[in-house]
């Protein structure tokens, strides 16, 4: 039987998704918690690997299982096992044909940034900060020089196992919440699939013009060169959750992993 599960986890303590020897991973805590449920060991791949301090609102997993239990069991079984920061939010049989990465039509994350000339506190490690004030038209006119399919070498970590730079970008989506000298910045980006920091990439651009820097059309030099070297630092992970993928609807996930019931509307960060 497969099996896929949504999880939600706050990444700072861990050293991102993929097991590690270390065991501090979400990877590892998750599949040691099934795999005390089921009483069998239990392997899992995810629609999204996410690096160390990133966080998931929905992460998709499945796995195989030769354990017969009801979903809400699985949910609240594992959950039992789970730190305090990882949590199943359901489970749902699924046909063997499903594969929560090879299945998956798009992927959605966001990166929050806080706008404050005093450095996080309450929410330190849930969301970026800028101290300086950022021009959101200047950071849109950029952003939009993105959408599309494109050779993102530019925005591609050097240790990135994708096997093309080429991309098709969606959607990229920046609204400010609060109009004082304290705000918070939501940045959404959907595409068929990302590269290794490829989003902590284009907000290092995102911010540096954002901050008046570089002129918006730099985004497209920077684009057009394919070449690491010319675009900024890797942003913090800081700020940056996986809102999960989506998928149609004849897989019989729930409406928030549904392309065709539009996704689940993001709520802001947990």
């Amino acid at each position: 039987m497969r099996l896929a599960l949504g999880v939600r986890y706050h990444g700072q303590a861990y050293d991102g998704w993929q097991s590690q020897t270390s065991g501090r991973t979400v990877q590892d805590k998750l599949e040691d918690a099934l795999g005390r449920f089921a009483d069998q060991p239990i392997s899992t791949l995810c629609a999204g690997r996410t690096d160390a301090g990133v966080h998931a609102l929905m992460q998709v997993v499945h796995f195989d299982t030769s354990v017969e239990r009801e979903p809400f069991s699985w949910m609240r079984g594992t959950n039992r096992y789970l730190p305090a920061d990882i949590a199943v939010q359901w489970a749902q049989p699924v046909p063997d044909q499903f594969h929560c990465r090879a299945s998956a039509l798009t992927r959605r994350y966001l990166y929050v940034l806080s706008q404050s000339p005093v450095r996080p506190s309450l929410d330190a490690g849930r969301v970026g900060w800028s101290i300086h004030p950022l021009d959101g038209d200047a950071m849109r006119a950029a952003a939009g020089m993105l959408l599309g399919r494109h050779d993102f070498s530019s925005f591609r970590a050097s240790a990135c196992q994708a096997l093309s730079p080429v991309k098709d970008l969606r959607r990229i989506e920046i609204t400010r919440r609060g109009e004082n000298d304290r705000c918070r910045w939501h940045f959404e980006f959907e595409a068929d699939a990302f590269l290794h920091h490829m989003i902590r990439n284009i907000m290092g651009c995102l911010v540096r013009i954002g901050h008046g820097k570089a002129p918006p059309e730099w985004m497209q030099e920077v684009l057009e060169a394919r070449s690491r070297l010319v675009a900024a630092p890797t942003f913090s992970p800081n700020g940056l959750y996986f809102l999960g993928p989506l998928y149609d609807a004849g897989w019989g996930l729930p409406p928030e992993a549904s392309l065709q019931a539009g996704g689940a509307a993001y709520d802001g960060p947990p």
